[in-house]
């Protein structure tokens, strides 16, 4: 599949079992947790998922990591480890912050809405705190996209976690959500749909084994849902009616798509679906699988009811009570429009695939990488001269790194990424071909990528020739502008050097960087043999001198 499309039980497992085959990272491929079990999706999973040992066998354990989802209903945090060759959980916390209902119509987060936010942040931070920030993965979904000149308010959230912040699309949250449901499932019913309602929006995913192949998000939530249609509390028939039809017709451009595709499978996951499945169990309507029937029972007995405030179900949280007629609605619209009889409902979710995720990048399998590699083969990339620029850009980033203070890991992984793909443009035309470059990486929906990754990315191969346009920094989040600008004048160096595209071209240079002054130096008489480059370079020391750095070459 393309990478890339346009437009509280501490001690339990939550690893799924394998059936004959490695436990797949998270697009289904490489990192193994090996472990027993029947690996199926419903309660029978639950009882038979392995807990910890007992019996004090298991002698080698891996570090905590965790994920934080900054939902628009709930915020949630996962604990866990690696211990003997399974994940072990070690502590979840989640709070109805409710984020969603503190959104405006222009984008604007309310002031309670943030206090809540900050102070549920706060109580996560302290039990993150010693946690490595490469073991931890914080993002924010719906209402933090929806979010405008939030700046200030993400910015106060990061020093409340300690961690950063990255805010997903929709389909990358849609994939780390089947990822999450899915990991270790088995063989048996490959074609796999999972529905996903959350705070702020609905993802609906269709993959084959751990693969997703079809992934839609759309703006249907129990929070903004209940706002729309139920903001006083009162629940009537006619309201509920408008309620599921209009989620009905949201859901109408997915509708003939995912049914030509099928499933063997459906699978529910998150508080709306959990929440309307334990209605259902408590009152001995359904045993493990939610039904059209007990559904239809359900919304019955919620306009009965006829105020949020008289929802007394068995079975209901009370912190599930507000934003249930909302969820139960958009619920009923995902049976309509896709033809469900039946779902089966997963305790599984985003935070899951996002440990998934994260283990795959500290075991060297990185999605992203993948992303960036079939994005370069869709572009016809010519990796020969990529490779070249790659070389030289990370040779200049060892020679500058210390003086710059610049992030090594992260320096090299965004040089890899900016060199791999920088003339992506082309397929477009030559000339602006890195402005082309730039939009095509602003407005993929690439795997794995945060809404920072691909500014970050989009930015170097902005920056890679022509005027050094400041005003491109502007949407980076603040602590990377100065590190950013860095890391593109080296890109832009290592482009110049590489425009002749000699084949494995190794150049005689030496970098020297203090402040904003850069030196390089290459060897006895290459620049009198090479008077193309040392021109360019006089033109690259003027353009850099319009943005307050001097460069001098010899």
């Amino acid at each position: 599949m393309p990478a890339v499309r346009w437009k509280n039980a501490p001690d339990a497992s939550f690893a799924r079992p394998r059936r004959g085959r490695p436990l797949p990272d998270a697009q289904g491929q490489g990192f193994e947790v090996p472990l027993k079990g029947d690996g199926k999706a419903n309660g029978s999973s639950r009882r038979t998922r392995l807990r910890a040992l007992a019996d004090g066998s298991v002698r080698e354990s891996g570090g905590e990591v965790a994920a934080v989802d900054l939902g628009s209903n709930s915020f949630h945090m996962l604990v866990a480890r690696e211990s003997g060759g399974q994940l072990q959980v070690l502590d979840r916390l989640r709070e109805a912050v409710r984020l969603a209902a503190g959104l405006d119509a222009q984008g604007r987060l309310s002031a309670a809405a943030q206090a809540r936010a900050l102070e549920c942040l706060s109580r996560f931070g302290q039990r993150l705190h010693g946690i490595p920030s490469q073991r931890v993965r914080v993002v924010g979904t719906n209402t933090l996209r929806r979010l405008q000149h939030g700046e200030a308010f993400i910015a106060a959230a990061e020093r409340a976690l300690g961690h950063p912040i990255e805010v997903i699309s929709g389909l990358e949250e849609a994939r780390l959500v089947y990822s999450g449901v899915t990991h270790g499932m088995g063989e048996a019913k490959p074609q796999r749909l999972v529905v996903d309602i959350g705070g702020g929006s609905t993802e609906l995913i269709i993959g084959r084994y751990q693969e997703p192949r079809l992934m839609e998000s759309t703006a249907l939530g129990c929070v903004t849902h209940t706002q729309r249609f139920f903001p006083d509390g009162e629940i009537s028939k006619r309201r509920m009616h408008e309620a599921r039809l209009a989620a009905r017709v949201e859901l109408e451009f997915v509708e003939r798509r995912f049914r030509a595709s099928g499933w063997d499978l459906a699978i529910g996951a998150s508080g709306t679906v959990r929440g309307a499945w334990r209605v259902m169990q408590a009152h001995g309507w359904i045993g493990e699988c939610i039904t059209r029937e007990a559904l239809e029972k359900t919304l019955e007995l919620t306009v009965r009811a006829g105020r949020v405030e008289r929802l007394e179900l068995p079975g209901l949280r009370e912190d599930r009570r507000p934003v249930f007629a909302g969820g139960l609605a958009v619920l009923a619209a995902v049976f309509d429009a896709l033809g469900l009889r039946e779902m089966e409902t997963s305790e599984y979710a985003l935070r899951e695939g996002l440990i998934y995720d994260l283990l795959g990048r500290l075991h060297d399998r990185d999605v992203r990488h993948r992303s960036v590699e079939a994005l370069a083969q869709r572009y016809g990339v010519d990796r020969r001269q990529a490779h070249d620029v790659e070389r030289t850009a990370l040779k200049l980033l060892e020679q500058a790194a210390t003086g710059w203070q610049l992030p090594r890991t992260d320096s090299q992984r965004l040089l890899a990424w900016a060199a791999l793909l920088h003339e992506i443009g082309l397929v477009i035309a030559h000339e602006g071909s890195h402005r082309h470059g730039e939009y095509i990486l602003r407005h993929a929906d690439i795997f794995g990528f945060s809404q920072t990754d691909q500014k970050l990315l989009a930015a170097l191969v902005r920056l890679q020739r022509g005027k050094f346009a400041e005003s491109v920094l502007d949407d980076v989040p603040e602590p990377w502008r100065t590190p950013l600008a860095r890391l593109a004048i080296l890109f832009r160096l290592a482009v110049l050097l590489h425009r002749s595209r000699t084949p494995k071209l190794r150049l005689p240079l030496r970098l020297e960087v203090a402040g904003r002054s850069l030196r390089l130096v290459f060897g006895r008489g290459w620049l009198a043999r090479h008077p193309l480059t040392r021109e360019d370079l006089e033109i690259e020391a003027q353009r850099l001198a319009a943005v307050g750095y001097r460069l001098r070459f010899e």
